[in-house]
């Protein structure tokens, strides 16, 4: 039983005519008698009855029309629907996968955005992790934005920036001033921060490539704290270009160009293709987008 059926059902009820059901609903004759002799077999009833006043509805006919209306009401009101996302309006939590260069450069416009044009809108933020591809499939998360190379496969992606590497000391650092040399650079100590997403495995590599010689004297999970360690000692730190300037516009720091050619790479934010259409999740990753544009 399909929607064709059912409005040729409806429309003889209306017509009491074959003939004129078919002009109504644009379809030849044979084709509206060929759509009764199936609600026939399967309602095993004759339905409509050809008499002087016209094609007569029989009982059974009579007691079907109020809920095949009802159906017909229904399965329109289902095909002629489509998603919509009201920012203003919606009461919601997203769920975003992120690296820490990320929480430092989105998060703060992110949030204060979202205050602006969607107040209802809740934000959930978790790291990114072996478990991230899963969770943008399963739905559990919305989005995942950061360097994230492992999540190149299988998920639409939309680049945002790109992001180069400079070197953050502090202001008044006594053998660095407003350059810093590569005798410098190999004499001084460092500290890493070996979260994923940081970049850090290519800027090993490429002081590697240079036969540079990095000196790291302190590892950290995380950026935590980050500005205020730098500003209290003696040691380099090399992060993302917009790291570096957050932690300028934060701490007593000063940011200088590396004296080693550091590659590029991609701030992306990916998603599953099961959310491509989602109304919810295109306007997330519009806002996301729109930040950068700016």
């Amino acid at each position: 039983m399909d929607l064709k059926l059912l409005a040729v059902f409806d429309e003889i009820y209306k017509t009491r005519s074959v003939s004129r059901a078919g002009d109504n609903l644009g379809v030849a004759q044979s084709s509206i008698s060929i759509a009764l002799a199936r609600l026939r077999r399967h309602f095993g009833d004759p339905l409509f009855v050809r008499t002087s006043d016209g094609m007569l509805p029989t009982p059974h006919a009579t007691s079907l029309v109020a809920p095949i209306r009802q159906a017909i009401d229904l399965l329109r009101g289902i095909t002629t629907q489509r998603a919509a996302f009201e920012p203003t309006k919606a009461q919601r939590t997203f769920r975003i996968c992120m690296t820490d260069i990320t929480h430092i450069v989105l998060l703060p416009a992110l949030i204060n955005r979202l205050r602006d044009v969607a107040p209802g809108i809740n934000v959930e933020i978790t790291h990114i992790s072996g478990t991230t591809p899963k969770m943008l499939e399963s739905g559990e998360a919305d989005l995942a934005v950061g360097f994230m190379p492992q999540l190149e496969a299988g998920f639409y992606q939309q680049k945002l920036f790109d992001q180069r590497f400079s070197c953050v000391v502090r202001q008044n650092h006594p053998r660095i001033h407003a350059r810093l040399s590569r005798v410098l650079f190999e004499r001084e100590n460092h500290v890493v921060v070996t979260a994923a997403g940081t970049g850090q495995n290519l800027v090993v590599e490429a002081l590697a490539q240079q036969g540079a010689r990095h000196n790291v004297t302190l590892r950290l999970p995380n950026y935590l704290g980050i500005g205020g360690l730098i500003a209290s000692t003696d040691l380099i730190v090399t992060v993302p270009q917009r790291v570096a300037e957050t932690l300028v516009r934060i701490a007593d720091v000063k940011l200088l160009a590396p004296p080693f050619d550091l590659p590029a790479f991609a701030i992306k934010q990916h998603w599953h293709e099961r959310y491509q259409q989602d109304p919810a999740n295109r306007w997330l990753r519009s806002v996301i987008a729109e930040l950068f544009l700016e």
